[in-house]
């Protein structure tokens, strides 16, 4: 018995089935990498969006009136009676983006957001924009918080890579089982202690703020040196919890594949030890360690809340606990949605960097 050939209507559609319909498709199916970079540009946007929106909604349905709160500021200033008609009261409400109902506000925030990058006034700093309150602030918290983050980073993987690697030796031990017991330590406990040791013991290193306040902010050598020294004591409790951290993960990662084949069959080649942690055991375990740290680096614009409010530091932490003090709905929303941005655009700029990190990594397959 022969089969019966189908019928070329049905060979013409199915063929027509499987070819790209549009010029669109045909040059994206041509170009993959490019396909997978714009499908995950677009969940970035939706993810973006959405978490924005949820960051609006929560903080506009938190019980209080920032503007009751601005006119008792007012009032106590002698600048304010309370006889005043209520056109001041609304002037504010549109100034500050309270007048109508929550959707018409959540449309005009968005808005002014995406369109003009205007958060509104600042409560706490009124009449200065909510953005440029939050820009002054941002640097601190970046000098202080993304180098301490790097730094950690660093020493952890090389600490905890060395102790993988000489597991046994009295010198990995005393790493490892350290890390065990300070790694979740919280910082402002380990601030508290360096405060009092450095500060208030040995009286070598200031306690608060953020230089010294007879120097006025420059490029100055002063300046300079004073911001170092004063952000010596946040900066080091925050290095090392974070390095006792990584230590850990970074040892975790390293033991597994010391045992694999490729490693063997390099020193079996005779390569130095050195090289062989480099350039093979220590290259395949870091992956993680990267994807991790680019994480971790988006959520330091929310700064360490407790650590800046400990040292009195002029970050984003300090100035998200006063805002919200005040209910000063602009500026907190200012900084949720700069962390919110941080965090999705670390997490997109990983999701395309790493097959270039790891050639086994081909996510547009």
């Amino acid at each position: 018995m022969t089969a019966e050939a189908p019928p070329v209507a049905a060979v013409e559609e199915s063929s027509k089935d499987t070819t790209p319909k549009t010029a669109v498709r045909a040059w994206l199916s041509r170009h993959p990498l490019a396909a997978y970079a714009i499908r995950r540009f677009g969940i970035y946007l939706v993810e973006l969006w959405g978490a924005l929106t949820i960051a609006f909604f929560f903080f506009r349905l938190i019980p209080g009136d920032p503007i009751r709160t601005l006119m008792q500021t007012l009032e106590q200033n002698y600048v304010y009676n309370q006889q005043v008609s209520a056109e001041v009261i609304g002037r504010y409400r549109a100034e500050f983006g309270l007048d109508g109902n929550i959707f018409s506000q959540y449309l005009k925030h968005l808005k002014n957001l995406v369109l003009e990058g205007d958060l509104g006034p600042s409560l706490i700093a009124y009449p200065t924009p909510a953005q440029d309150v939050i820009l002054q602030s941002l640097p601190w918290t970046i000098g202080l918080l993304g180098v301490s983050a790097v730094l950690a980073w660093v020493l952890g993987i090389v600490i905890g890579a060395i102790a993988g690697w000489r597991r046994g030796k009295l010198g990995s031990a005393v790493a490892t089982n350290l890390s065990i017991a300070l790694a979740h330590v919280p910082f402002f406990f380990v601030a508290l202690i360096l405060v009092y040791v450095f500060a208030y013991s040995l009286g070598v290193l200031p306690a608060r703020s953020a230089y010294d306040s007879n120097l006025s902010p420059g490029l100055s050598l002063d300046f300079i040196g004073s911001v170092l020294k004063y952000g010596l004591l946040p900066g080091l409790s925050v290095v090392v919890i974070g390095t006792f951290g990584w230590i850990l993960s970074t040892r975790m990662l390293m033991i597994p594949i010391l045992g694999e084949d490729y490693l063997v069959y390099a020193e079996a080649k005779g390569l130095k030890p050195w090289r062989i942690l480099t350039r093979y055991a220590l290259r395949n375990c870091y992956l993680p360690q990267v994807t991790a740290f680019g994480i971790s680096l988006g959520f330091i614009f929310n700064g360490n809340v407790l650590v800046e409010q400990l040292f009195n530091y002029p970050g984003l932490g300090t100035t998200l606990v006063t805002a919200i003090r005040q209910l000063d709905f602009n500026t907190i929303l200012g900084v949720t949605d700069m962390a919110i941005f941080s965090v999705l655009t670390a997490v997109l700029l990983l999701d395309l960097l790493l097959p270039l990190l790891d050639p086994r990594v081909k996510y547009w397959k």
